[in-house]
């Protein structure tokens, strides 16, 4: 519960601030918190006058006289709420949000190898090897990602996906992880011990993979401002490479698209705990993406694939839109391959669920390279266990296709919203909205006013030493 946000929307629908609309707001705010804190009435009373005199106080700037202090601290809002937008669902409104942030981040003109523009799943940097004889380069891949927002009450399960997220975003790459990082914020009223579960999750990774944890955050989500015990975390990972990164730009017309097998991460986990198929929990709970991307690195072929990307977000619907819309290229992949490479028990999941396998994370290496590179690509993947096979081909048709098992073709687009597979997600539903032009309109404004201030501010500290 977010009561700073609260007061805050609750003044702003006042229409007079009289002592008597005050007070009501004093006492609806102290039963909040009498909600979620053992304590009497009469201390829920005095935090909700200081909230409510801190909000106050804030509100003051408006009448400043400082008007670039002003300009800094309002929003350029879109009038567009994340969930309208599907931020975070994995699907078209989401995938157009991120290509705004990315804009956001190209106008500062800082030189990178892959950036956020790339809508890769790491970006890379290229730096020099000090004392090197051979000027040798390295590539440095980071990646960050959060903890699913379902797992929030099942503490070491989010751990332990996020981190297993994170590494497979780094060694989709071409890179080997080297370092592990964890951001912690956890609601006031959380317990410690979340703070531990989750830690747990993210170390039997780093131990199953003996890559290790180096640094991180601890926090409270909003500190006094928030009420309750939401956990929201984010592990990050580091890797490296004598090679420049296997980003999907390099993809190209005539390479096979492989994959390996896929048993879901924490989108998997959320959809088994939340529909009862409690057993495939344990189907998610593996390396075999890492040990499959290390393989490759160990036998030298990083260099000689043209592109990877895991199977998460929006499905294949949406790696498959991406890659396409970012190298100009198309792809044919045939249906029921792609369905062999869903481990059993979660491809009998989601069919029992009616949850479209195309369009969750179901966390597969793609692979995309020359024929002849494939082979041995098979052999390497193969060898550490894991099972892999080849489900496409890319092509120069500019559109990405599914082939079915009676030969009809479907084109293959992101849905507004990623499959639904939660019995709340459904009632969202997957559908565009009507009005979704114009949605990107208000959005890509805010972006655009975003940029502005970002430059404005760049020019004050410049000329104000």
């Amino acid at each position: 519960m977010d009561i700073e946000g609260f007061v805050r929307d609750k003044l702003a629908k006042q229409d007079n601030s009289t002592n008597k609309s005050e007070k009501s707001l004093e006492n609806l705010l102290a039963n909040i918190i009498m909600e979620y804190k053992d304590i009497t009435h009469e201390n829920a009373i005095l935090m909700a006058q200081s909230v409510i005199d801190e909000v106050q106080t804030t509100l003051k700037i408006e009448k400043s006289n400082d008007l670039f202090l002003k300009d800094i601290i309002n929003i350029p809002k879109s009038e567009i709420a994340m969930g309208e937008m599907g931020v975070g669902s994995r699907g078209a409104g989401d995938f157009f949000v991120h290509r705004k942030i990315a804009e956001i981040v190209a106008s500062t003109k800082s030189s990178s190898l892959v950036n956020p523009e790339a809508q890769d799943d790491g970006g890379v940097v290229k730096s020099p090897v000090s004392g090197s004889k051979d000027d040798e380069d390295v590539y440095i891949t980071t990646a960050v990602d959060g903890i699913h927002s379902r797992l929030s009450e099942y503490p070491f399960l989010g751990g332990f996906h996020v981190a297993r997220a994170s590494l497979r975003d780094v060694c989709v790459m071409g890179a080997e992880p080297v370092a592990i990082i964890s951001d912690l914020h956890l609601a006031d009223d959380g317990d410690v011990g979340k703070l531990f579960d989750f830690t747990a999750g993210v170390a039997t990774v780093s131990e199953l993979i003996d890559v290790p944890i180096v640094a991180g955050s601890t926090l409270r989500v909003g500190g006094d401002m928030v009420l309750g015990d939401r956990l929201v975390s984010a592990v990050g990972s580091i890797g490296v490479s004598k090679y420049p990164p296997t980003a999907r730009k390099r993809a190209e017309s005539g390479d096979v698209i492989l994959l390996t097998e896929g048993s879901g991460g924490g989108t998997i986990t959320t959809t088994a705990i939340y529909n009862g198929f409690f057993d495939v929990v344990w189907e998610t709970m593996d390396i075999g993406f890492i040990k499959a991307s290390n393989a490759l690195v160990k036998d030298d072929l990083v260099k000689d694939v043209h592109a990877m990307t895991d199977v998460t977000n929006g499905g294949l619907r949406g790696d498959a839109h991406e890659i396409s819309s970012t190298t100009g290229l198309g792809l044919e992949f045939y249906q029921d391959n792609i369905r062999n490479m869903v481990t059993p028990k979660v491809l009998s999941m989601l069919e029992t669920l009616e949850i479209d396998p195309l369009g969750v994370s179901i966390d597969s290496l793609m692979i995309v390279a020359p024929e002849d590179v494939a082979k041995k690509v098979k052999n390497s993947v193969k060898s550490v266990g894991v099972k892999i096979a080849e489900i496409g081909t890319v092509d120069n048709t500019g559109v990405p296709r599914m082939i079915s098992s009676d030969g009809k073709e479907e084109i293959l687009e992101p849905l507004f919203r990623e499959a639904a597979y939660t019995k709340i997600k459904k009632l969202v539903g997957e559908t565009t909205p009507e009005d979704f032009e114009i949605m990107k309109e208000k959005v890509q404004k805010a972006a655009d006013n975003s940029i502005k201030k970002k430059e404005k501010v760049i020019d004050y500290i410049k000329n104000n030493p």
